[in-house]
């Protein structure tokens, strides 16, 4: 089957509006965890998250257009515009050239919105933008339309694996031959009163309101919960041949990919699940080393331990796993568009030389006994990495890179 590499990078997230400014403050630790901000969360009993700041829709998307779109496609719009400079395509090849979207729960403040309208002021009050502005699929289809690409249209919706399984999908839709070059971008936004209230009542989030900087304890023994994060995360995924004859850079190849499901639950996670998935990228790879795990590590009590679990299943003991680390201490989760940005830090993390750190781990749990990389970014020569992604449902996704030479 055709080689895949990655030849171009965008993000935007609560630390940084393109990709260098983020990578360079997650390296450092900063976090961008605060009080909300897109609405009224005094009376919620959780009150914080991750937002994107002085970011203006317009500056990515035609004034006209902005209302006809939720805020993750704006998200994504900015991601993937510098993605798409990134890559430096002098000319593309429309109709081989596809897309693959990818969120958890895409326009759910227009949904919101929306619903209240219908029900205190009455359908014919209704947006006619609003089903198009919320649907998962149009922040494809927005896109597609910006640059002109079509090629397959495709969409990933698997909760907080999604963004990981759009950049499996693309590899797939390349190796047979379905498109010659793929842009994969997973967008989230879903801080808003049912965003925010739904997880809370779940139990899903963390409660340390008074210390937002330190709420997201990834691996730590006193986690409560994750926080919410927004942003995107785009890539350009080629066809290898392609990307060498038009004289691309090429970041990484993208060498396995994994898929499972847990059968088992619709939100609590097993061991088993994930470690399918990453044997699964693993052996695709060709068993490789690792020389880093991007980790799911979402700073739930169960996630975490199950993860650490399951890495050690994959590597056979402790003593002979990678360093390990998870960025939402930085970022928070942020859900469908997690993994394409964790892919991207893990791409940066190669090219660069350094681990990212995993924040705020301060007090070591039993039964997360990693090495996971605590507080301070280390340098390392990283020629391989495997990135993880759990979602509710039960669906898991990994994916293994490797620095391209």
């Amino acid at each position: 089957m055709k080689r895949v590499v990655i030849t171009g990078m965008g993000m935007i997230n609560s630390v940084g509006n393109d990709k260098e400014s983020s990578f360079k403050a997650i390296v450092n630790g900063e976090c961008g965890i605060n009080r909300i901000t897109l609405f009224d969360a005094s009376n919620y009993s959780v009150s914080i998250a991750g937002e994107v700041k002085d970011f203006e829709p317009s500056s990515v998307m035609n004034p006209k257009e902005v209302k006809k779109a939720d805020r993750f496609i704006h998200l994504g719009m900015k991601a993937s515009q510098e993605a798409m400079e990134d890559a430096n395509f002098t000319e593309i090849d429309s109709e081989r050239f596809g897309i693959v979207s990818a969120s958890g729960i895409g326009g759910l403040p227009n949904i919101e919105k929306n619903s209240i309208i219908a029900e205190n002021r009455g359908p014919r009050r209704i947006s006619p933008f609003f089903i198009p502005s919320s649907l998962v699929n149009m922040l494809g289809g927005f896109i597609t339309i910006e640059y002109g690409l079509k090629g397959p249209n495709l969409s990933d919706v698997t909760a907080c694996a999604a963004g990981t399984h759009a950049i499996s999908t693309a590899t797939k839709t390349i190796m047979l031959g379905g498109a010659d070059s793929m842009l994969v971008v997973g967008a989230e936004s879903a801080i808003c009163g049912a965003g925010i209230g739904g997880f809370a009542a779940m139990k899903a989030l963390s409660t340390r309101n008074d210390d937002p900087l330190t709420s997201s304890r990834p691996f730590d023994a006193d986690r409560n919960g994750f926080v919410m994060g927004e942003g995107a995360g785009a890539l350009v995924l080629e066809e290898l041949e392609s990307a060498q004859k038009r004289g691309a850079r090429i970041y990484a190849e993208v060498i396995g990919f994994g898929e499972s499901g847990d059968a088992n639950h619709i939100t609590s996670p097993v061991v088993d699940g994930p470690y399918r998935a990453m044997k699964a990228a693993y052996k695709m790879a060709g068993e490789p080393t690792i020389d880093y795990v991007n980790a799911h590590g979402t700073s739930t009590p169960a996630n975490d331990k199950n993860e650490t679990a399951a890495v050690k299943m994959l590597f056979d003991g402790k003593e002979n796993c990678p360093p390990v680390s998870s960025i939402k201490g930085q970022i928070g989760h942020c859900l469908g568009a997690a993994g394409a940005m964790e892919a991207i830090i893990s791409i940066m993390a190669m090219r660069d030389g350094v681990l990212p750190p995993t924040i705020n781990y301060t007090t070591p749990d039993a039964d997360c006994d990693l090495d996971y990389i605590p507080n301070e970014a280390r340098s390392a020569e990283v020629d391989t990495i495997m990135s993880n992604s759990f979602g509710f449902g039960g669906t898991n996704g990994s994916i293994i890179l490797k620095k391209f030479k």
